[in-house]
């Protein structure tokens, strides 16, 4: 393989990865605006996370503690409804 071919496809690794940065970014500030006006702001938050989570081990870490959170509440609201459903 010549300069020239691992050039280009070093090139086209970088713009795929540009790509899915700027994707990743563009979902999760139009989360967090969903977050303040009607729409799925969590969802959409956690979707633009996973995108960077591809690329960035911040992103990766910050969505694990989003779905451990969820867990923890869904979790809660569980244990409360069933003891108040047994009184």
């Amino acid at each position: 393989m010549n300069s020239k071919n691992r050039l280009a496809i070093k090139t086209i690794q970088q713009a795929k990865r540009l790509i899915k940065v700027v994707i990743g970014f563009t979902v999760l500030i139009f989360g967090c605006i969903m977050v303040f006006t009607p729409g799925p702001g969590l969802v959409t938050m956690v979707a633009g996370l996973a995108i960077l989570g591809t690329e960035f081990v911040w992103a990766r870490k910050l969505m694990n503690r989003f779905k451990q959170e969820a867990t923890n509440v869904k979790n809660s609201f569980l244990n409360n409804y069933i003891n108040n459903k047994e009184k």
